[in-house]
């Protein structure tokens, strides 16, 4: 399981040109769920994107995570973060869940971060055709694999 997390001033989802979901301040998470990830994946990776210290504190240091940062989350199932690119210029899907494994452990992922967030996650919808805008703060980019741990 593979997120990119993104600090943004602000980030807006529409489906079909009419605002489905918005945040202010946070972070923008595009999630995506390789065949084999586990609940385990999700909640591990949730509770790292928790804790990720990315916000400035009053030093302007990146020390402060999304709690103390009172950020609110977005977070979009992507598969094609699972691409891979190894074999000629057409990007290979083929490490993707089926969406029928897939969105339980993305669905997962957003119930724990509203656990240890204590806030509701803005989220797009499985498998629809969806445009994001957002602006990127810093820019700030961090990618989170499960099967690394790093």
């Amino acid at each position: 399981m593979r997120v990119v997390i993104q600090r943004v001033t602000g980030a807006c989802l529409r489906i079909d040109g009419a605002v489905h979901s918005s945040i202010k301040a946070g972070m923008m998470v595009l999630v995506g769920v390789e065949t084999g990830d586990t609940e385990a994946d999700a909640q591990w990776l949730a509770a790292k994107t928790a804790a990720l210290r990315i916000f400035s504190d009053e030093a302007g240091v990146m020390n402060r995570d999304i709690n103390a940062a009172g950020g609110e989350i977005m977070a979009v199932s992507q598969f094609t973060l699972t691409a891979s690119t190894r074999k000629g210029n057409r990007p290979s899907y083929i490490r993707a869940a089926a969406g029928p494994v897939a969105e339980p452990i993305y669905e997962l992922y957003c119930a724990e971060l509203e656990k240890l967030t204590a806030k509701p996650i803005a989220r797009g919808v499985f498998g629809a055709d969806m445009q994001i805008e957002l602006v990127n703060d810093g820019p700030v980019t961090i990618i989170i694999d499960s099967r690394l741990k790093e």
